[in-house]
């Protein structure tokens, strides 16, 4: 008998207290079930305010340890520990690693402030959370980076190159890339970890080109994840809320194209909203998650033998956290 997973997931969630999460790239057969959707870190914040012990998180890795680093006392689940590609480009030792470089470069290590975006992992939010710095999200690095200049030290930021880059572009601040050319520490504003998101480079001026050219009048809205060279000859960049946000707003008439994952895209207005792409940007770890794999996770708390558990330890969860709030007092 085939089981109809859609009310069992429903069932099982009230019966055991379960909140089951989703962020916005994930299937819409995934995201239609959650309870909360959103970007990473609302998605922690909202998942510490609610009351339910038990929290099913449907995303990638950073996300589900972000819960966990926020709101430890929470029993955190994941269907798939699928892995962010960026996330995994850094770990503590190439952490260490960049900030040798700079150091061996003629900057002292106590000059230099660590900023790590929100998608690494725990224990890189950790170490720079013992270093002094902080947590940023695509919607509030420039508040954060403008704090962070304040103390007069260097910006080490991580993992994203080119959100490093586009926000030091709009501050009119200097920024170099380790192990791209040049990068001499002492002469940029902002050094930047050569880290990307996969599915962000496949956009492309290119692309952008193409639309004009195509759709006279058209707007361009993209994510702050993607190359400088795109930001810089798109007419918007925003996080995802941001993009939304833009897009919404806009007359139902008026077509834009917009670059980031696509099953958000595709969950826009219907009318007059293109992929900026001509292949389908989907993010391969977040589309891991399928209904019966949020269905069996539900099941093994019914059952008493979950699966999948999100465990971090206290020092990681200590000083990760103290990172995640010094973000959250400039907000």
């Amino acid at each position: 008998m085939s089981i109809d997973y859609r009310s069992e997931i429903e069932r099982i969630k009230k019966s055991q207290g379960v909140t089951v999460v989703a962020h916005f790239y994930q299937r819409d057969e995934v995201f239609e079930m959650a309870d909360i959707t959103g970007d990473s870190l609302e998605l922690a914040r909202r998942c510490k305010a609610d009351t339910n012990p038990w929290v099913v998180f449907c995303g990638v890795g950073f996300m589900g340890q972000s819960v966990k680093v926020i709101a430890p006392e929470k029993r955190v689940l994941m269907p798939k520990i699928a892995c962010c590609a960026m996330a995994r480009m850094i770990d503590g030792s190439y952490f260490d690693e960049s900030v040798n470089y700079m150091v061996e470069r003629g900057v002292p290590k106590e000059n230099i402030l660590p900023i790590t975006y929100i998608n690494s992992d725990a224990s890189v939010k950790a170490k720079v959370g013992e270093m002094g710095g902080m947590v940023c999200t695509s919607s509030n690095a420039y508040k954060i980076i403008q704090k962070g200049l304040e103390s007069g030290k260097k910006i080490l930021f991580v993992p994203d190159r080119c959100l490093g880059q586009n926000f030091a572009h709009e501050m009119g601040l200097r920024s170099c890339v380790i192990g791209e050319g040049e990068c001499d520490p002492k002469e940029a504003d902002i050094i930047c970890f050569n880290g990307f998101c996969s599915v962000h480079q496949l956009f492309t001026v290119d692309d952008i080109n193409f639309y004009r050219e195509r759709y006279p009048g058209i707007l361009i809205a993209v994510h702050p994840e993607c190359d400088p060279a795109v930001v810089q000859a798109a007419d918007f960049a925003g996080s995802t809320s941001q993009l939304i946000k833009y897009v919404d707003a806009l007359d139902p008439e008026q077509k834009v194209a917009v670059g980031t994952e696509y099953n958000l895209v595709n969950r826009m207005r219907e009318k007059n909203t293109y992929v900026l792409s001509s292949t389908k940007p989907e993010c391969p770890t977040m589309n891991e998650t399928t209904l019966e794999d949020l269905y069996r996770t539900l099941k093994s708390i019914e059952d008493g033998k979950p699966i999948n558990e999100i465990v971090v330890d206290e020092h990681t969860v200590k000083w990760a956290n103290i990172a995640l709030e010094r973000m959250l007092e400039i907000q």
